[in-house]
């Protein structure tokens, strides 16, 4: 059975977005290449045609995969959220206690997840230990730099 998975209407359509362009162009061009690869001659000694049926292949996999996750997919009304304590799609201030620096995330869905926006996963390993902690609770998150204590300053939407 698939996991249902959270959303923010935006990251929903985006990924509507991406299904839709591979069902239609991606789909056409992996069908164009094995015709073309076809085309050259001899199936049983043609690297091209068995390169072509691979990432045919590998596109339906990827659409079908899509499907799934879109299937099980679920918005998060954003006006519903408890910021007494963190979750999927709140803004989290937290504070490096061992050198006082301050950094601010919005836990998002992994396929959401972009570092540069500051957007972390819930499944990251400091989304995880922030889900269901509250403002001035202190957090401890296994790094590959070693252990890491933040604590947590302010949760916002």
């Amino acid at each position: 059975m698939a996991q249902i998975g959270y959303y923010t209407e935006e990251g929903l359509k985006k990924m509507q977005d991406e299904l839709q362009l591979l069902r239609t162009v991606e789909r056409k061009a992996a069908t164009q290449a094995i015709v073309d690869a076809r085309d050259k001659g001899d199936l049983s000694e043609n690297a091209e045609y068995d390169a072509a049926r691979e990432a045919q292949a590998l596109l339906e996999f990827k659409i079908s995969k899509l499907e799934d996750v879109i299937a099980n997919a679920r918005i998060i009304d954003e006006s519903q959220l408890d910021l007494s304590k963190v979750s999927i799609l709140t803004t989290v201030k937290i504070k490096n206690t061992s050198n006082g620096s301050v950094m601010k995330y919005t836990l998002v869905a992994q396929n959401e997840a972009d570092l540069k926006l500051g957007k972390i996963s819930v499944d990251s390993p400091i989304g995880k230990a922030l889900l269901g902690k509250k403002v001035g609770e202190k957090v401890d998150v296994q790094v590959p730099a070693g252990k890491v204590t933040f604590e947590i300053s302010e949760i916002t939407i």
